[in-house]
């Protein structure tokens, strides 16, 4: 198939598979005339790379996968360089998570403040306050 095709079917535009092809993770096959051809591999190739980049990989991160493909394996995941990708994507998550926690126990507790703060509604209250701009992490 010719590089529009592919495209399409891979859910991209061309300009996108030429940069993967500059980038070295998308063969450079050329017909006599000069036209890129692809075939089915390929588009295996470029939606396991448009699946982890979905998930928050970037595009360097696919190439263990692409290259696990290529040499023959069926879900490109198998190989040891894709698995320690994934275990760094892990612990790459991992902390996200433990940061957001902590922006929302932050968050939680102002929340909690000024609930109490509105109740007493008091003209003559304590001034309110805002310690957001303190962040735990």
């Amino acid at each position: 198939m010719r590089i529009g095709e592919l495209a399409a079917r891979a859910g991209t535009t061309t300009r996108t598979l030429r940069y993967y092809e500059a980038r070295g993770l998308l063969p450079a096959r050329r017909t006599g005339n000069g036209y890129r051809t692809y075939d089915e591999d390929d588009l295996r190739l470029l939606t396991q790379i448009r699946t982890l980049q979905d998930f928050g990989f970037d595009l360097e991160e696919t190439r263990p996968f692409v290259e696990c493909l290529r040499a023959g394996h069926p879900e490109g995941d198998s190989c040891p360089a894709s698995l320690a990708v994934y275990r760094r994507k892990l612990d790459e998550l991992d902390a996200l998570l433990g940061q957001l926690s902590a922006v929302r126990d932050t968050v939680a507790r102002q929340l909690a403040r000024a609930e109490l703060a509105a109740e007493a509604g008091a003209p003559d209250g304590p001034e309110p306050r805002c310690e957001l701009g303190r962040h735990p992490w």
